[in-house]
């Protein structure tokens, strides 16, 4: 690791500084703010728990995105997922079970991780494993889905377990969403919105920046729209190209700029909106944060990968324990070379360079 840069210093921060963050978002609602109170300590307890950790040599990241689906319902223009065929109209039978997952989730707990991103495929169509992240309240479980599938049961899931947080997709106004998740889209996100809001439940979005919708993903007009349902996390990723019909999408230096100064502007109007960006956060951190930098990935059939966008892996959670899938020598192979700090044109840096990803797999 970089000697001059303290990736476990940042992250810990990052962590602490989102739950203050929604701690402050929430105190309108005593049922969310009493949970947060209460995660804020159990987040606290975890950052000892990772620092004793680092102290002993051993780096545990406080993030882990799990995959617990490869089945989807839509066709998302320029899809990374699909593309790499980790998406699917019909999962494989091999999928993990939902009580592969909560032995999972119970070991991330133990070893001191406060977030786990639950993705897919479309998450949702996995109600099991939702149900069994409910149960490790000491862990924030934001849910990345399309929105399409939210109904009366799933709103009380996440008013009884407020660990749950739905981020749902969008990729700006009704024409740029509908156009690029299908006719109809936006609306269902809107009426979820409101409906969350009404029932004061904590919620955010998760936007692909592209060369078409950067600007008006970050105007004001656009942020007041979710800050007015209730919205209280905003996360910005910048789109990936994996076909080379979608490179003209890809976020050039001009619209990372833009985005850069429309991000900083946003966190200084809406104190009660917590907004992410990656890579730009990231590349403001230090490098990627990818392969237990700052997190890892688990697919939804037990392979640990570097990240969702790296779906390269040398081992299999079904056969070994997350704290040893941690350690497995595709990680440690990048965790020491330069790969991960290289500066890098796209959203994603192991994605440019899947190729020496590849070849690390020979070694």
């Amino acid at each position: 690791m970089d000697d001059k840069f303290d990736i476990q210093a940042y992250m810990t921060g990052g962590v602490e500084k989102i739950v203050a963050a929604s701690l402050k978002a929430t105190l309108r609602d005593p049922k969310e703010s009493a949970f947060m109170v209460k995660f804020a300590a159990a987040s606290r307890k975890a950052s000892k728990i990772r620092a004793e950790a680092e102290k002993s040599g051993e780096h545990i990241p406080p993030f882990l995105i799990a995959s617990i689906t490869s089945s989807c319902n839509l066709h998302c223009a320029g899809c990374y997922s699909r593309c790499n065929h980790a998406t699917a109209d019909t999962a494989p039978v091999q999928q993990l079970t939902s009580d592969e997952w909560l032995t999972i989730f119970r070991e991330a707990d133990e070893m001191g991780v406060s977030y786990i991103l639950l993705a897919g495929g479309e998450p949702m169509l996995r109600r099991d494993i939702i149900e069994a992240a409910g149960k490790i309240q000491d862990i924030i479980f934001p849910i990345f889905i399309n929105g399409t599938y939210m109904d009366d049961a799933y709103f009380g899931l996440f008013d009884k377990c407020r660990n749950l947080i739905p981020v749902m997709s969008i990729e700006g106004g009704k024409e740029e969403t509908d156009k690029r998740r299908g006719k109809g889209v936006y609306e269902k996100l809107i009426v979820n919105m409101d409906k969350l809001n009404e029932k004061g439940l904590l919620f955010g979005v998760s936007i692909t920046v592209t060369t078409q919708n950067v600007s008006e993903v970050i105007s004001a007009e656009f942020i007041d729209t979710l800050a007015d349902r209730g919205c209280k996390l905003v996360v910005f990723v910048e789109f990936v190209p994996v076909t080379e019909e979608s490179g003209e999408l890809t976020p050039g230096e001009n619209e990372r700029t833009i985005l850069k100064e429309g991000i900083a502007g946003l966190r200084r109007d809406y104190d009660e909106i917590v907004f992410v960006s990656f890579p730009g956060d990231e590349k403001s951190s230090g490098g990627c944060i990818a392969a237990g930098r700052g997190f890892f990935h688990i697919n939804s059939h037990g392979g640990a990968e570097p990240c969702p966008f790296s779906p390269y892996s040398d081992v299999n959670v079904r056969n070994t324990s997350l704290r040893e899938a941690l350690r497995s020598k595709l990680f440690r192979l990048l965790q020491d070379g330069d790969m991960l700090t290289d500066d890098h044109a796209g959203g994603c840096v192991l994605y440019e360079k899947r190729k020496q990803v590849e070849e690390l797999l020979e070694i």
